[in-house]
């Protein structure tokens, strides 16, 4: 991307200032929210004068500005838009795999962008959510009042450009006849819109304005088919300026007085091979060959001599070539001053046109919006001032879109109270991470206004979607993956509220395993205890010690992706139900992944292993570790007092063990490697010195 420095002086607030007073034509800026707002005075500031100086003009098209507060909107910052993969991939598998691809059935241009922006910013006022949704439902309703609208706004060009470039002084005669095109499907649509109750849609037909003094403007003044060059003459239509009607008559008559003044010269001179023709450089000319030269007449005067042929001129030809080529020329200066003089009266009614071109896009959206719920079977959210999340069948709008294979459906259900904290375990590629992403972008999709992947949705109004999915770094700036992960949670842990969604995808994973696992608990508690930051929250996590906290936390429930094993084959079922996962499959995952039998067959052998560590060697030591002092390799120095402290202190003891377990047994599996070899040994064959060596190489390789 180029940068191009702006001078710091540009900045300077009164000055920004004085240039947006200018630009609106106000005193204050009081009435558009910037008073107090230095910061962003002189970024408007700023930008508008460089659109200024780039452009040559003055923009007078850009006749409002609008300051957004956090409170206007439903909070997506850039990480939770990233995460959820709104507009762009994680993975940069293109725009088809997003949310906004997913829902983009616009038809205009400027529909497109508005569909985008309230995608980026849901509304978090519910008057204004139940509006949208209202003009939706009428929209869905009725499939043949949405394919009329669709059709007709499939004909309206991009308005808001189209002004646009009309006040920068850039449009051309085609882009005006655009306009009239669109304009003119606007009295179609506010008649397939007069019926309609929801009063979005009555806004709608009232703001769209006909506009018939423009359109009239356009097609008395404006040819149907305009040249895409000026230089080719025919913009402006016949009969709006009688001084460029005779000049046309003119042009166009000199064929006629050309040819005929061909056809008496033959006559006259006898040379039938004679001919006038024209080039840039000699005008219009007598042309006659070599041979014939002889028998011109005297009055010719000579212009050039080529190889084969004598090119003339005659008094009366250039009195006709002025005439021609000067109306050329005098018809093109007429032309422009025409153009010049319609495009700046179209320019005066830029408020009009941006009120028409504002209620045509959000027409768009809302049918386009309506034609995908009916393409996807999505059903209208019910919203309500309580505090429960409610989603019934809900399914992912993303990945519905894009499989071929049917989405498996999931309930959920969130409150403030019982279940504000669900702790989700389950396998590797269970599904756990799409439970997650499904139910933001429900509630997200709910309060842009659109209907829901769901057989039924009851949703409060949230403030902010929060997330932390995924690993990433960001090495530019020195921040490892771990760090940057500490670091979007910690901006969660301080700015979410009660009326927050937040995700949290495997916290404490991209460090050691009793860190880890103490950050994790950590973060957990604090959300569900906190009154200021007590969000709803989905916790997706491999700690199978976390589902404890379910036991201990009156509002953590747990909730595990269901398998099945049958005949040493895992099958995932995608479902989500009450209940703690005993296991995560990783290896059946690397099965699916591709890694090779033996490889597979060996690290079942280690895990089992680990396994019976876990629940024979250690099973007498359990004891012990539970009463060892402060600073035992069990992890208890973690552990607070009272009921939590107890729980940490078990769950911090087994991955204690486990990590212990780990190390005896991953030395104990590459000894019994040995033993192995040792047993499958031939001894009978082999000869002292063969043994010899055999023992020195398995001595080596003891551990």
């Amino acid at each position: 991307m180029a940068l191009t420095p702006v001078d710091d002086w540009l900045w300077e607030p009164l000055s920004c200032a004085s240039l947006l007073l200018e630009q609106f034509g106000v005193r204050t800026l009081e009435g558009y929210g910037l008073n107090k707002k230095t910061d962003a005075v002189s970024a408007a500031g700023v930008c508008l004068r460089y659109a200024r100086e780039t452009q040559r003009v003055a923009a007078a098209h850009i006749t409002d500005i609008n300051y957004f507060e956090e409170r206007d909107h439903l909070v997506l910052d850039a990480v939770t838009c990233r995460n959820l993969e709104l507009t762009e991939t994680q993975s940069g598998a293109g725009r088809g795999h997003t949310l906004l691809s997913a829902l983009d059935a616009t038809v205009t241009g400027m529909g497109a962008r508005l569909l985008r922006q309230w995608m980026l910013r849901p509304s978090v006022r519910r008057g204004e959510i139940e509006a949208r949704l209202a003009a939706v439902e009428d929209l869905h309703r009725s499939q043949m009042n949405r394919d009329r609208v669709r059709a007709l706004l499939r004909e309206v060009a991009d308005l808001e450009r189209l002004v646009g470039r009309i006040n920068m002084g850039t449009a051309s005669a085609r882009d005006l006849v655009a306009l009239r095109g669109s304009l003119d499907q606007v009295p179609a649509i506010r008649q397939a819109l007069s019926d309609s109750e929801p009063s979005l849609l009555q806004i709608i037909v009232e703001n769209a304005d006909e506009m018939p003094d423009v359109r009239e403007l356009i097609a008395k003044a404006i040819s149907d088919d305009p040249p895409l060059n000026f230089s080719d003459l025919g913009v402006i239509r016949d009969g709006y300026e009688p001084e460029l009607d005779e000049l046309r008559s003119i042009s166009r008559n000199a064929k006629q007085i050309i040819a005929g003044i061909e056809t008496r010269e033959r006559a006259r001179s006898g040379i039938a091979t004679l001919r006038v023709r024209y080039n840039n450089v000699f005008g219009y000319f007598i042309e006659v060959s070599k041979a014939s030269a002889s028998r011109v007449p005297a009055e010719y005067e000579r212009r050039q001599t080529l190889a084969n042929a004598e090119r003339y001129t005659t008094p009366e030809l250039k009195e006709w070539e002025q005439k021609v080529l000067g109306a050329d020329g005098h018809m093109l200066e007429i032309e422009t001053r025409l153009f010049g003089e319609i495009r700046a009266r179209v320019a005066q009614e830029t408020k009009r046109l941006q009120a028409t071109a504002r209620a045509l896009s959000i027409l768009d959206v809302l049918a386009s919006l309506a034609e995908v719920a009916v393409r996807r079977r999505y059903t209208r959210p019910v919203f309500h001032d309580g505090d429960e999340l409610e989603i019934v069948a809900g399914r992912n709008p993303v990945i519905e879109a894009i499989s071929d294979v049917p989405f498996v459906p999931n309930d959920l259900y969130m409150n403030n109270s019982t279940d504000r904290f669900l702790i989700i375990t389950g396998p590797n590629m269970g599904g756990k991470s799409t439970i997650l992403r499904q139910t933001a972008l429900i509630a997200l999709l709910a309060q842009m206004g659109s209907f829901v992947p769901a057989e039924r949705a009851r949703l409060p109004v949230l403030d902010r979607i929060w997330t932390r999915v995924g690993a990433s770094d960001d090495l530019a700036r020195g921040r490892s993956t771990f760090m940057v992960e500490m670091t979007e949670t910690a901006a969660i842990l301080h700015n979410a509220t009660p009326r927050s969604l937040i995700l949290l995808d495997e916290i404490g994973r991209g460090t050691a395993t009793f860190d880890g696992l103490s950050i994790a608990w950590a973060v957990a508690e604090h959300l569900h205890d906190s009154p200021e930051h007590a969000a709803k929250t989905l916790f997706a996590t491999h700690y199978h010690e976390l589902t404890e906290l379910a036991e201990r936390l009156p509002g953590a429930q747990n909730y595990q992706i269901r398998v099945v094993e049958r005949e040493g084959e895992v099958i995932f079922l995608y479902r989500l139900e009450r209940g703690r996962a005993s296991k995560s499959y990783g290896i059946e995952v690397a099965r699916l992944a591709g890694l090779p039998p033996s490889v597979l067959e060996r690290a079942r052998e280690v895990l089992a292993r680990l396994e019976r560590y876990e629940l024979d060697v250690f099973e007498e030591e359990a004891v012990a570790v539970q009463k060892a002092p402060e600073g035992n390799p069990a992890g208890l120095t973690l552990a607070r007092g009272g009921e939590g402290g107890d729980a940490l202190g078990r769950a911090a003891g087994r991955a204690g063990r486990r990590a212990l377990a780990a190390q005896v047994t991953l030395f104990d599996t590459v000894n019994q490697a040995l033993l192995d070899e040792l047993r499958s040994l031939q001894l009978e064959t082999l000869s002292p010195e063969e043994a010899r060596q055999m023992l020195l190489n398995l001595k080596n390789r003891l551990v």
